[in-house]
């Protein structure tokens, strides 16, 4: 994307912004994406290309001579190894123009990256739900019904009568 140029607000603004050879491969790296995580949604973030689904998968991007794809691959190593010949300082990947995109490893990425979020989703909501959503430790609230007959039972024996 040429600079000066505003920023963009969906994919498509996106991609109409560079040559129609790298719109060619932008369009099969989003296809890609899509196919690989269905339920994912497009977005722009930090002015690029974004896929979410319980949280980022990924961002890509078009450069002079590559496109970026974001963020580095952690947590597989078969993966970890395939990715090695294209990561960049950060880790971060880059598929150079002048050569076949690796579509599959892109695929298999998604999906890697899907089965994370997914993870990380349950854990977090696995986390809250033991203790009806508190953490452990945290007295039980008033709206709780065992607490408010409780409550009720106090101020009877103490009070001789029903408080509201």
């Amino acid at each position: 994307m040429a600079s000066g140029r505003t920023a963009p607000k969906s994919i498509d603004e996106y991609i109409a912004a560079f040559s129609l050879e790298v719109q060619a491969v932008l369009e099969r790296v989003r296809l890609t994406i899509r196919n690989a995580a269905p339920g994912a949604q497009e977005t722009i973030s930090y002015q690029i290309p974004a896929f979410t689904l319980s949280g980022v998968l990924v961002y890509f991007a078009a450069f002079k001579n590559h496109i970026g794809f974001y963020p580095p691959v952690k947590g597989d190593a078969g993966l970890e190894k395939a990715v090695s010949g294209y990561a960049g300082e950060k880790g971060n990947l880059r598929f150079p123009l002048d050569q076949p995109i690796p579509f599959g490893l892109i695929e298999r990425i998604v999906k890697l990256r899907v089965k994370q979020n997914s993870a990380k989703a349950a854990a977090k909501q696995k986390k809250g739900t033991p203790l009806g959503g508190r953490a452990p430790g945290c007295p039980a609230m008033p709206h709780e019904p065992q607490l408010a007959s409780r409550v009720l039972s106090f101020f009877t024996s103490h009070f001789g009568a029903e408080r509201p």
